[in-house]
């Protein structure tokens, strides 16, 4: 593993929170480091009537949702007050408030991809707009990091010392370990660079937007696809390490201003960023690969100034050779 310090590599081009996960994201100048990502990315959830999550793998409409926070909400040790919200709109409905006050309402049975647990519930307003948004039984509910084994079965869980019943959703230990998501898919943060976005775009008949990945952080003024070797860069003297290249789903597929899929990019990516391409001696699984998942070393230690800007320039500590020897 190569150790590459001096100029930067790149500079931060734009950030992005997705405060409701697989809804649309809010471009910000500055997003402050919390222990599980950026402070409200996938704070929120929407779930159907047995708690299960919503994704735009099954509800494209969710790529309609448009979220707004206070502006102030990024600065560094913000706290909401009794006028601050979260605005929700989408096309045909009354714009939507939700308090960034925690609800105290607490829905069980709450659960994403192998996690299940408790979160708190937004009530019947919310439920209400995201049930007549999808056209059936929704709700909306906030992560919560504290337990909450009020019912019987989380104290049967307990007793039995079941894991489960804890709330913080960890991250796959065989990539990294002791770190935490809320309700991101997997990881704290999804890197890409602008030139892979453009070496894509490229290929295609019609040109794509980044919001079709979702990234949280997006770079520029490095070579395409050099974010694949990236295994530590340092932000604002923030460190962070690269864990896995990020496998594509349906999500890139759909058209963000119409909700409706097609099959590109990922036709496109399958030619050159599959793992039969990028990865040729190791176990085919079909995947395509767009953007390295991330975690922040610095998010597990207490004091200030943990903070990532647009502009901020960014530097490669360590680096693998070639997109192959990159975990997947």
């Amino acid at each position: 593993m190569a150790e590459v310090i001096g100029a930067p590599a790149a500079q931060v081009k734009s950030i992005f929170v997705y405060p409701i996960k697989s809804c649309r994201g809010i471009s910000v100048s500055q997003a402050p480091i919390t222990s599980t990502g950026f402070r409200w990315d996938r704070q929120w959830l929407v779930v159907n009537s047995k708690g299960r999550a919503y994704t735009q793998r099954v509800e494209p409409k969710l790529a309609l949702v448009e979220v707004a926070l206070p502006t102030e909400a990024f600065s560094e040790g913000w706290e909401p007050n009794n006028d601050s919200y979260l605005v929700i709109r989408a096309p045909g409905m009354d714009p939507l408030n939700i308090p960034l006050s925690n609800p105290s309402v607490v829905s069980d049975g709450v659960s994403v991809w192998e996690w299940s647990g408790s979160a708190l519930d937004e009530g019947a307003e919310a439920a209400m707009w995201f049930s007549t948004h999808l056209g059936k039984p929704s709700r909306l509910v906030r992560f919560s990091e504290e337990r909450h084994p009020l019912n019987l079965n989380n104290i049967i869980k307990q007793l039995n010392k079941d894991e489960s019943v804890k709330e913080m959703r960890v991250v796959d230990p065989n990539y990294a370990q002791g770190y935490n998501v809320m309700f991101s898919d997997g990881y704290p943060y999804l890197v890409l660079s602008q030139g892979s976005l453009n070496a894509l775009n490229s290929l295609l008949k019609e040109p794509v937007p980044v919001n079709r990945f979702r990234p949280n952080v997006l770079v520029d003024g490095c070579e395409p696809f050099a974010e694949d070797l990236w295994k530590e860069i340092r932000i604002n003297k923030l460190t962070f390490e690269g864990v896995k290249l990020c496998s594509r789903c349906k999500v890139p597929t759909i058209n963000q201003e119409t909700a409706i899929a097609g099959s590109e990019p990922t036709e496109t990516l399958l030619q050159f960023r599959s793992d039969k391409a990028l990865r040729p001696n190791k176990k085919q699984q079909g995947k395509v690969y767009f953007g390295q998942n991330m975690v922040c070393s610095d998010a597990l230690s207490r004091g200030k100034g943990k903070i990532v800007k647009v502009g901020d320039p960014v530097y490669v500590h360590k680096a693998v050779p070639s997109s192959a020897e990159a975990p997947a």
